[in-house]
């Protein structure tokens, strides 16, 4: 069985595709995207990339929106590793590759790592505009002029803008891009990365990237704070940490309950307290 599931010739066009992407930071490359084992829209853009740059002496860490231990994470894990045989870790900072859905890790990201983003829609301009050539030549002319009514209608109706996830970001001050579904607490990350940001899409079949140390900044107003998620005085009721992107658990009697929604940072600091 050929190593990483994809033929060579398959994983030299996506390796192309990617180089094509880096050096255009923000810039959408459409690939040659391959029929996968799992269903269009379950993170087929972001396994090939994975597929296709995992090495024998990589580390890979899988997470789905923090989580190691949800489905998705748990079945992209196991069927990397049955194609590779790679070592695995929950470690952040061990691993040279994570594979992510709908979150950045915790933890800083270093120089040599490489954080992979599932990917369902790319084009940050399908918000706001339906044909897919008419927003290439918006791209094409860096006309962002819709995006930013979106945004001006938002704040003049309601102080600020309703995007909670996939909030867009201007990468180089030069193209629009869609962060993923990660969420606005997120979106600051991506700016002045160590690490290298692959994003795929199978289903659309598209690729783009920000190299590490790029200028991203989201789309926002001069005169206008951007605003985060913020959980004022709420702590991790498992790790009490606070400070960071927690998730609300409601438990059979409707009460709310916060945890870390990276499970690593949750585990380690956990670990710290415990010593």
């Amino acid at each position: 069985m050929r190593y990483a599931f994809l033929d060579e010739d398959a994983k030299k066009e996506i390796r192309r595709a990617i180089l094509k992407a880096v050096a255009i930071p923000g810039y959408i490359v459409s690939f040659a995207s391959r029929e996968m084992p799992i269903a269009r829209g379950w993170g087929t853009g972001g396994l090939q990339l994975t597929l296709s740059l995992i090495k024998k002496d990589d580390v890979l860490k899988v997470i789905d929106q923090g989580c190691d231990g949800s489905v998705n994470a748990v079945n992209m894990r196991n069927f990397i590793t049955s194609v590779t045989n790679n070592e695995t870790t929950f470690d952040t900072q061990k691993a040279t590759l994570i594979q992510t859905r709908h979150r950045i890790p915790e933890e800083e990201l270093q120089e040599g790592q490489t954080l992979v983003f599932q990917v369902p829609m790319p084009d940050i301009l399908e918000t706001v505009e339906a044909d897919t050539y008419k927003a290439k030549i918006m791209h094409a002319n860096e006309d962002y002029s819709k995006l930013w009514v979106l945004l001006y209608e938002d704040t003049s109706l309601y102080g600020d803008s309703r995007i909670s996830n996939r909030y867009p970001v201007i990468v180089e001050n030069r193209y629009a891009m869609d962060p993923s579904p990660i969420p606005k607490y997120d979106t600051t990350k991506l700016g002045n990365s160590k690490a290298l940001q692959l994003f795929g899409a199978g289903r659309e079949k598209k690729i783009y990237a920000i190299p590490p140390y790029s200028d991203v900044k989201p789309l926002k107003f001069e005169d206008k704070e951007f605003q985060v998620e913020t959980f004022e005085d709420k702590t991790c009721e498992r790790c009490g940490n606070s400070g960071v992107f927690l998730d609300e658990i409601y438990d059979e009697e409707n009460n709310t309950h916060y945890y870390c929604s990276d499970t690593s940072y949750c585990d380690k600091t956990l670990e710290k307290r415990n010593k």
